[in-house]
């Protein structure tokens, strides 16, 4: 038979296939019709796929991932479902909600993250850990993020961004967002492992570069996908920490005392000390943990800072009113702090309009546009029936920017806060048990970069473009934020 021959067969059986799609998938929009009358409005999309396709164009897109779900709340309200990877997704954006599923007083949600970003922080990992399990490793974290911890990291990372600005007036143009990533991972590097070799930090930061690239991959896990590379580069990193470990054990068995108390010196100590039983395996920390959170906390310690105060400089840029009064204030504290070479935890309560400022850069970037959670049990929430097996994400951004939340939402305006929030309406850090455990360090060092950048440096913009950065979890600039600086007088 030729290949004339064989045309007519094969336009009949893609007919066939057609039509017998065509019937599959308008018998499961029936079904779904008659059997979601009491759930939240939206669309499953195609059969398996869902709508990951379009959040995966909006992934790639110069808006941003969150574009997937603003047209949807949009068109849909408050509430509304969606299919991605395989699972429904309800996305709520009411400060009723966030109360309700962030607190979780039922007890009825636990942390869920998509599958490409928990295979690859580690299922370990703070972010992923089930609420017994959240429990018992936010137990071990806490004393990390004491005062005594942030009064340390302010002075380690006010001496960081000294000598970084140093000699930025010579640079021509600095890419704002690149040089503050270099800053926040060698601080966050520093608190956590004490590693400071230039080679070495290089070397990690490209690995963790590959790792946050990846997140928002489809995750097939195939030699030439960004997922892979991602998982690949997860791998390189567990390997550098697990060589750290091992050396700081052999410190430890030495009696060596010539390691510095870092966050990996605390969750080793409960090998060794007595706060907890021998026999008490439940409070030991597996290696693995110790991996998984030591990278979950660079990520977030680098990434998302990072991120903050490139979108907090470019909201300053364009309201030279609020950067007028901030520069006086950080003016006045920096004559009163003369005297002394690094700036001090005690410095940073006198700022209090720097303090604003911060909390409206957080709410105006939303760097974290949602808290995503698993449903356990049935229940309803905004009127809607949730079932069990299903995720939940808080729409924190949409909240952020609600008119019957906040007045004028999309103005820039720090003198907001001279007033206390509505309740459960600011969720840059979360809110609840699982609140990020580093806020008070993030604020920290996003004040003590704001006082040394606007006190020794004016500057203009390079490239104002608006555009997201593809392929990030969190919100950031595609340009980096170019600006050219000169000094104070």
């Amino acid at each position: 038979m030729d290949h004339l021959s064989l045309c007519p067969l094969v336009v009949l059986l893609l007919c066939l296939v057609i039509l017998a799609l065509s019937k599959i998938f308008k018998t499961v929009i029936q079904d779904q019709e008659k059997s979601t009358a009491d759930i939240p409005p939206g669309s499953h999309g195609f059969p398996v796929v869902g709508e990951t396709l379009q959040f995966m164009l909006s992934v790639n897109s110069g808006k941003g991932f969150y574009e997937f779900v603003r047209r949807r709340r949009i068109r849909y309200g408050s509430c509304f479902r969606t299919s991605l990877f395989g699972e429904t997704h309800v996305f709520l954006s009411t400060t009723e909600s966030a109360r309700a599923v962030l607190n979780n007083e039922s007890g009825m949600f636990t942390k869920r993250y998509i599958k490409s970003i928990a295979a690859l922080v580690g299922d370990r990992s703070l972010l992923c850990a089930s609420q017994h399990h959240h429990k018992i490793l936010r137990s071990r974290f806490i004393n990390l993020f004491s005062k005594k911890s942030t009064a340390l990291m302010v002075r380690h990372f006010d001496e960081l961004v000294v000598d970084a600005l140093s000699g930025w007036e010579h640079h021509g143009t600095v890419v704002l967002l690149t040089d503050l990533l270099q800053i926040t991972f060698k601080a966050m590097c520093k608190m956590l492992i004490s590693l400071e070799n230039e080679e070495e930090l290089g070397s990690l930061q490209r690995d963790v570069g590959f790792v946050c690239e990846a997140m928002l991959a489809f995750p097939l896990n195939l030699p030439w996908t960004r997922f892979h590379k991602g998982i690949m580069a997860r791998g390189r990193v567990m390997e550098v920490l697990e060589k750290i470990i091992r050396e700081r054990r052999n410190e430890t068995n030495s009696h060596n005392n010539n390691y510095r108390e870092d966050f990996r010196q605390q969750l080793l100590a409960v090998d060794s000390d007595g706060s907890a039983s021998s026999s008490d395996h439940s409070t030991k920390l597996t290696d693995a943990e110790i991996k998984d959170n030591i990278l979950t906390m660079i990520i977030a310690g680098q990434d998302t800072t990072a991120s903050a105060l490139t979108w907090m400089v470019k909201y300053l840029g364009e309201n030279q009113k609020v950067l007028n009064i901030l520069i006086e204030e950080q003016t006045q504290l920096a004559k009163q702090a003369s005297h002394k070479p690094f700036l001090e935890l005690d410095d940073l309560t006198e700022m209090t309009y720097a303090s604003k400022m911060v909390k409206e850069s957080l709410r105006m970037a939303s760097v974290v546009p949602w808290f995503p959670r698993l449903v356990l049990q049935d229940c309803e929430m905004e009127g809607y029936k949730i079932n069990k097996g299903w995720n939940i994400n808080i729409d924190a951004r949409s909240i952020h920017l609600d008119p019957n939340v906040y007045s004028e939402p999309h103005k820039f305006n720090p003198s907001r806060f001279d007033e206390e929030a509505k309740a459960n309406s600011f969720l840059a850090f979360g809110m609840g048990g699982r609140t990020c455990l580093g806020l008070n360090m993030a604020k920290a060092m996003m004040v003590v970069f704001l006082h040394r950048f606007i006190t020794t440096y004016r500057w203009e913009v390079v490239d104002g473009d608006p555009s997201i950065e593809k392929w990030t979890l969190f919100a950031r600039l595609k340009s980096g934020y170019p600006i050219r600086v000169s000094r104070r007088l």
